[in-house]
């Protein structure tokens, strides 16, 4: 029975996710498909129970009234079958409806519901650009990713949920009220009135200061996980107080949120426990008057007092809910800055996979400028041939490393064209453009996973035979198989910790290397490829390198010159333009700035100009 109502959603539905709408309500509207079967439901089910429940206070008057008015030998005979249709209704029927209610609620809704958001909202995040995660912590984004599913849950369930049972129930009891005297309505209305003056002036307070909550408890979370992300940069300049400094400014703005937040609870619970006071003292006495002129009976005193009494306590109930409603709007409003931000870079509408025929690459008339008004890289034309081996050569900032991200779709060109094999890469989808390159760079991250997943990222579903062989090519077996990781893993089981820091940059490198040889693209990126490696390794692996490179087209970034120096072309970038190319020879002759940068070379890196 639980299995029944907990599949009964998709937790993980497989339609592709788009872009969430920007207003609160579209926003929750576009995560609750699929969903509206059970919410429905679940409303049914509460405004059933708050009628069933107050009906039970009026049972309770009428039963006062026949324990003052009838004959105790005779009542039996004469409300038994009233009484046998209460006891079913108490024993089976509100029972069972609990039940439904319970596993539509626990079972259908409340583990499913925020897991799809989350999943959804995560494949949405994986289409943004580079750029995106560049400009905030990713703490920060999984952070918003988890609150606001949460907050959407209990925005939506809060308002079918809650809100109905609320309604149904007052207006039930106001109903019941004044079916025995009109005149016991009136300080129920008259409280309603004070009541919702007093949520109409605290509520969309808690709402503001909640959404600056949210936000400022993102912040602090994203602080606190930066630090811990580069632990050893913490450690490396001796910056621990330095670092909890940061954190702590981050927590003090959390906090005064949390004050101001408190403050208003305060105001507003102390508010309706004085109204709820005045009400149960309002309706006892107007209770007693209309008693003492044989207005009413004792059983409707007796309904009319308990009532009051049980919106005593239910109307703290109802602040908070309401508070936590608005509270989690806040949340949501807050979420929606970063999840309804639309992709930067999309597929055109009807883009075909790339098909690499050749490797042919060309670059017309490329510029892009960051945002910025001078550019990185200006009217730029390149045309690589098929299988031909191109070295890209210039100082800091002269757009190497640009045009590799270009190429790879990672920011979408200004003006201009860039086309392999004839196909503009705009045209094509970023998947398949990116499926047949393989890139080394020069900051290698790795997957908080095992060497093995880490390795087979290149092709999934390469064989052990061809895993073992990209490692060997790679010169990363003997240093694999001595790894091991706190949970007694092995070799190619182990984990390599966060970003890989459980390795040297030397040994990440290797990884990256070997993934990339698994992968086997007739594309090869490698940007500073072996910067991270000692000479000896660097050597061997060069040869494994020249073994790859066969039959593919390539365009390689280095400083240290030697390592491209054998290249069928070199291109010398300065400032986003191309201002020599030719072979090493031809541009040792030449004596331009590649003959100044070979000249200035020390112990193979390049020099101050």
């Amino acid at each position: 029975m639980f299995k029944r109502f907990e599949s009964w959603v998709d937790a993980m539905p497989g339609d592709e996710p788009s872009q969430p709408p920007r207003g609160i309500y579209a926003f929750c509207r576009h995560y609750t498909r699929g969903y509206e079967r059970p919410l429905l439901l679940m409303s049914v089910l509460t405004a059933l129970l708050a009628m069933l429940e107050v009906s039970l206070f009026g049972f309770m008057g009428q039963l006062v009234d026949w324990l003052v008015t009838r004959d105790p030998a005779t009542l039996l005979e004469q409300e038994g079958t009233t009484l046998l249709g209460m006891t079913l209704l108490v024993l089976v029927l509100i029972p069972g409806l609990v039940m439904l209610h319970a596993l539509v609620v626990y079972q259908g809704l409340l583990g499913n519901y925020p897991m799809s958001i989350r999943w959804l909202a995560h494949r949405y995040l994986l289409k943004q650009s580079i750029s995106f995660y560049q400009n905030d912590f990713a703490g920060r984004i999984a952070t918003k990713v988890m609150q606001t599913s949460l907050a959407v849950r209990e925005t939506v369930m809060k308002l079918l949920d809650v809100l109905v049972y609320i309604l149904v129930y007052f207006t039930s009891m106001l109903v019941m009220i004044a079916s025995a005297d009109l005149r016991l309505v009136l300080p129920m209305l008259i409280w309603l009135c004070v009541y919702i003056g007093l949520q109409w002036y605290f509520v969309p307070r808690l709402k503001a200061v909640a959404t600056e909550q949210a936000d400022a408890r993102s912040t602090m979370t994203g602080r606190i996980v930066d630090s811990y992300t580069n632990i050893a940069t913490v450690k490396l300049f001796a910056h621990t107080q330095q670092e909890a400094d940061y954190a702590q400014s981050s927590m003090e703005s959390f906090l005064q949120t949390v004050y101001r937040q408190m403050r208003l609870v305060t105001g507003i619970n102390v508010s309706v426990q004085i109204i709820n006071y005045v009400l149960a003292f309002s309706i006892a006495a107007v209770s007693i008057l209309l008693w003492t002129d044989n207005a009413i009976t004792v059983g409707a005193i007796a309904i009319a007092i308990s009532l009051a009494l049980r919106l005593n306590g239910m109307s703290q109930w109802i602040m908070w809910e309401i508070s936590a409603l608005f509270e989690n709007i806040g949340t949501v409003a807050d979420g929606i800055n970063t999840l309804s931000r639309p992709t930067e870079i999309q597929d055109a509408a009807g883009a075909k996979a790339l098909q690499v025929s050749q490797g042919k690459i060309d670059f017309s008339h490329v510029c892009f400028h960051y945002g910025e008004q001078s550019g990185v890289i200006e009217g730029l034309n390149l045309e690589i041939k098929p299988g031909e081996k191109v070295g890209l050569v210039g100082r800091s900032g002269a757009g190497k490393s640009t045009l590799v991200n270009l190429l790879m779709r990672f920011h979408d060109l200004e003006s201009g064209e860039i086309a392999i094999d004839g196909q503009d890469i705009k045209t094509v989808t970023q998947d398949s453009l990116r499926a047949q390159i393989g890139m080394v760079t020069q900051d290698t991250s790795l997957l908080h996973r095992s060497i093995r997943e880490n390795i087979l990222y290149g092709d999934p579903d390469a064989s052990e035979t061809q895993l073992l062989e990209a490692i060997k090519q790679a010169q990363a077996d003997r240093f694999i198989a001595e790894l091991t990781d706190p949970h007694g893993n092995r070799g190619l089981d182990a984990q390599v910790g966060e970003r890989g820091v459980k390795l040297s940059g030397g040994q990440r490198q290797r990884i990256a290397i070997a993934r990339v040889l698994l992968k086997n693209a007739p594309i090869l990126l490698l940007d500073e490829a072996t910067s991270a490696l000692d000479s000896e390794v660097e050597a061997a692996i060069q040869e494994s390198l020249y073994q790859l490179m066969q039959g593919k087209t390539v365009i390689a970034i280095a400083h240290r010159l030697s390592t491209i120096a054998a290249m069928d072309r070199l291109i010398v970038l300065d400032e986003g333009k191309i201002v020599e190319q030719g072979t090493h020879q031809q541009l040792i002759r030449q004596g331009g700035i590649y003959a100044q940068l070979w000249a200035h070379q020390t112990g193979g890196f390049l020099g101050v100009d």
